[in-house]
Formats: C-alpha cells, sequence, structure tokens
C-alpha cells in the first residue's frame, strides 16, 4: 500500500475519523504506534513514519498505544481484486484458519498459491500473511486482557496460541511488559457475557440497518427491538462446534457498536466479531461511497448494506423469499428453524435454536423441506443449494470469487439473476453488486427493463450495492 505521508500527516493533526483503520503512525522518538484519531499531542513531523497496517507497524519494532488502542480501528471494504482477495485472507485469519493449517492452508482456502499470496499481502499490507496473523494474535488477546475477565490461559488459547508459553515470551517481546501487568476489568463487563466495541467510521445510520434486520428477523433464531439485535449462531473450530448468543446494540457518541456474546463463545471471539463487522458493514466509507452515489445518497449518508452472520443462511432466505412478502418468509423461515433447527441452551427462550445447518438440510428429501409450506420448485433449489454447500463445492462467505459462485448459483435450479445478486451483495460482501431485475429498483429509475436499469447504474460504480439500498429506502 503506497501512503502519501504528508496527506497521512494532515489526518492525523485534525485527527480525521474518515483515515481511522487506513493508517497508522509510528512515533520514532516513543517505539508506539497510533490509530489517526489519537487524542494525544501530535508529534512532530519528522518523528512520524506511516504504515498500511498495524502488523506493519509491529513488524518495525512499534509496538501499540494503549489510549487509542489500534486494535478497535475499523476496518475497509475491498473493491479490486488483488484487494478482496487479500481481505478475504483476512477474513480467513480472523476466523482462525491459521490456527489450524498455517499459510498453506490459508491459500488453498483463497484459492491461490502460498507465494501469490505473500506477494499480494506484501502489497497490500507490507506484511506476510504470517506476520499479520502474529499481529492479530497479539492484538486480539490484549483486546481479551483489557475487555474481559478471561483468565490469561484463555486469553492465550482464544487467540490462537497453541501454548501459555509461547504466547507469554512472545508478547512480553513485542509489548515489552507482561500479559497480566495490562490485566484489568473494564467498565461494564461481568461475569455473563463478553462485551466488546466494534468502530466503525460515522455517519453511520445504525437505525435504517437495524430496522431492515428487525423487519426479517426469524423466530427461534433473532429477536430485535428499537435498540438492539440479538441471535443464536454456531462456529467450528476444529472438531468442536461452539455455539452461543450475540447480542448488538449502537453507541453513537463512541462511534461504536457494543457487542455481547455468550461466555460458550469465548474461544472463537474474533471469529464471532468477523462475523458481526460483515453482519454490520463496518468497513464501509461513506465520504468514499457518497462521492461515487452523489444527491442518491444525500438524504442518508450514513446508510450501510446489511450483511449477515452465515452466508449458506442468507441463500436460503434469499431462495424462500422468493415471490413472496418479507412476512410470509419470515413464517416460513420460523417453520423451518422450528422442525429442523438444533436447539441450544439460551437464557432467552426466544433465541433458543439455530438455524439448520447444510449438512442437515442436505440430508433430508425436497418433499421433507417442503412440508414446511414450501411450493416443491422452492424446496428443491433450498435442497440443492445445501447439497452444494455441504460437498464443498460452494463457498458463500465474504472473499469468495463472486463471478464464479455467481455462476455457481445460477446453475443451481431455481436460482436466478436476482437471487445471484442478492447473495454476492449481502453474503459476499461484493460492493458493486446490482438487482437490475429487481422490480423497486427498475421503477425508481424509470427503467423498463433490467438492461436499462444496469445501464442507469454505471456512474455509481464500484458502490452499487449501496445505491440499490437508496433506492429500496427512497422507495
Amino acid at each position: 500500500m503506497t501512503l502519501d505521508a504528508d496527506a497521512c500527516f494532515r489526518a492525523l493533526a485534525t485527527h480525521d475519523a474518515r483515515f481511522d483503520g487506513r493508517f497508522y503512525v509510528g512515533v520514532s522518538t516513543t517505539g508506539i504506534y497510533c490509530r489517526p484519531v489519537c487524542n494525544v499531542r501530535t508529534p512532530r513531523r519528522e518523528n512520524c513514519r506511516f504504515f498500511g497496517s498495524a502488523a506493519a507497524a509491529e513488524a518495525r519494532g512499534f509496538r501499540p498505544c494503549l489510549r487509542c488502542r489500534p486494535e478497535l480501528a475499523p476496518g475497509h471494504a475491498a473493491i479490486d481484486a488483488s484487494s478482496r482477495l487479500a481481505q478475504g485472507a483476512v477474513d480467513l485469519i480472523e476466523s482462525g484458519v491459521m490456527d489450524e493449517g498455517g499459510a498453506a492452508r490459508l491459500a488453498e482456502r483463497v484459492g491461490v498459491s502460498d507465494r501469490h499470496l505473500r506477494r499480494v499481502f506484501d502489497a497490500e499490507f507490507g506484511v506476510s500473511p504470517v506476520e499479520y496473523a502474529q499481529t492479530h494474535r497479539l492484538l486480539l488477546a490484549k483486546r481479551l486482557l483489557t475487555d474481559t475477565s478471561l483468565p490469561v490461559t484463555d486469553v492465550a488459547l482464544a487467540s490462537g496460541f497453541s501454548s501459555v508459553r509461547r504466547f507469554n515470551a512472545l508478547f512480553r517481546e513485542r509489548y515489552r511488559m507482561a500479559p497480566v501487568q495490562l490485566r484489568r476489568r473494564a467498565a461494564g463487563a461481568s461475569s455473563d457475557g463478553l462485551d466488546f466495541e466494534l468502530a466503525y467510521r460515522p455517519p453511520y445510520d445504525f437505525d435504517a440497518l437495524l430496522g431492515f434486520l428487525r423487519d426479517r428477523a426469524v423466530a427461534g433464531i433473532e429477536s430485535a427491538d428499537e435498540t438492539s439485535y440479538s441471535r443464536t449462531l454456531a462456529i467450528r473450530r476444529g472438531a468442536q462446534l461452539h455455539t452461543g448468543r450475540v447480542t448488538v446494540r449502537h453507541r453513537a457518541r463512541r462511534r461504536a457498536l457494543a457487542v455481547r456474546l455468550s461466555p460458550s463463545l469465548a474461544r472463537v471471539v474474533p471469529a464471532v466479531l468477523g462475523k458481526v463487522r460483515h453482519a454490520f458493514d463496518l468497513a464501509a466509507d461513506p465520504g468514499e461511497i457518497g462521492a461515487a452515489l452523489g444527491s442518491l445518497a444525500s438524504a442518508s449518508p450514513g446508510l450501510r448494506v446489511p450483511g449477515t452472520f452465515d452466508g449458506f443462511e442468507l441463500a436460503v432466505r434469499a431462495i424462500v423469499g422468493q415471490q413472496v412478502s418479507v412476512k410470509a418468509a419470515r413464517t416460513l423461515l420460523g417453520r423451518l428453524v422450528a422442525a429442523h433447527g438444533a436447539a441450544i441452551e439460551a437464557p432467552d427462550a426466544g433465541t433458543a435454536r439455530l438455524f439448520p445447518a447444510a449438512a442437515a438440510m442436505a440430508a433430508l428429501a425436497p418433499a421433507e423441506l417442503a412440508r414446511i409450506g414450501l411450493v416443491a420448485s422452492r424446496a428443491r433449489a433450498v435442497h440443492a443449494l445445501a447439497s452444494a454447500v455441504d460437498a464443498g463445492a460452494l463457498s458463500l462467505e465474504p472473499g469468495a470469487d463472486v463471478e464464479a459462485t455467481m455462476r455457481a448459483l445460477t446453475a443451481l435450479p431455481g436460482i436466478g439473476d436476482w437471487t445471484a445478486s442478492y447473495v454476492a451483495m449481502r453474503a459476499l460482501r461484493w460492493p458493486d453488486a446490482f438487482l437490475a431485475g429487481d422490480l423497486v429498483v427498475k421503477r425508481e429509475l424509470g427503467a423498463a427493463t433490467a438492461a436499462r436499469a444496469e445501464a442507469a447504474s454505471v456512474a455509481w460504480r464500484p458502490w452499487r450495492a449501496y445505491a440499490v439500498m437508496h433506492l429500496w429506502r427512497r422507495a
């Protein structure tokens, strides 16, 4: 990543939140690196070094600021192929892939050679995948030590370290202190949950995103009110399935989301937080998007694209929702969860099941799926989707090849261009996904055909997914 040092220093001097997470500044006189929004006295220009990632700063010997906490900085959306490849690999690192198989496994998951992935990572972040993963583990451990009351041993394991001895040694080497020196109980932390904050770049229209999720909340796995969203989820780590609940609220003054996890999710904290970031579109840059959309975005410049906690679940929702109202789709999905979703222990009886896994649905006959009220063609489509995902022939997670995934989706029975584009928009997190055939989109654009809507959308590239959200909201 090429950085303009003068532009970076101007952003640092003004504490410009638009650049939070886009670069970090290392101060040679202190050996510490900060976010551009850090509220300490601005260092002298000649003492500043600028880095495109926290990992690059740490690789040059800088340690993280305890005040602005670089581990809390928002991420950034990927547009071009190389950036998407790098960000897809980062998503996998954050979900723990390298804890299980190293760099070779990571390269295999993103579909490139180990050597090519190293080149892309160096260009995007200034470090190798291994160095990036190491910094990620350390920053996560720092966060867990600061924000939770987890024992140090649990912090080490949750952060991806194979041994407490290795964790202690690397922490001391990199941060020049022992983990116990950072240990403190954060304000508001409690024994019945793990509390975190995830930052975003303002403005952020949380009410609109929450309303979108609330209207589509499925009984048994989700609940939402005027201020919060809560759901169950399951994450597999090795042979063990970790299940629990996540609740999200808005902290507008802190420009962050407050996230609470069940204690049962302690070993998979990075994966859960990654899913929250995607579901609530925290990597978006409203300034960059607004510049591309112009007047279309002026009424709600903080509007985001709702993501999902699970790509397979989102694709099933899209199929079930074909040609029926949102309310009817919720009813059908609620029946699906009640009939086939695994029950888990939860303090809230309203969120006591998991969405059915692909393997479970693939094992059912289409006729069994149809019993919840699905028409036969949609039951066959859901079954075909579940079978493809269960077999590993289809990945519906952020970072997957968009064009290849959309082709694979439309090759399945009962899945057309609209559904494939909707999955690309919300599950694959493709910011340029555009639902040209959507009736509301065509009406708002005054386009009689999908081809004309597509032509009218060209000026909004590469942020057409956000244009769709604005068109829907305008309607």
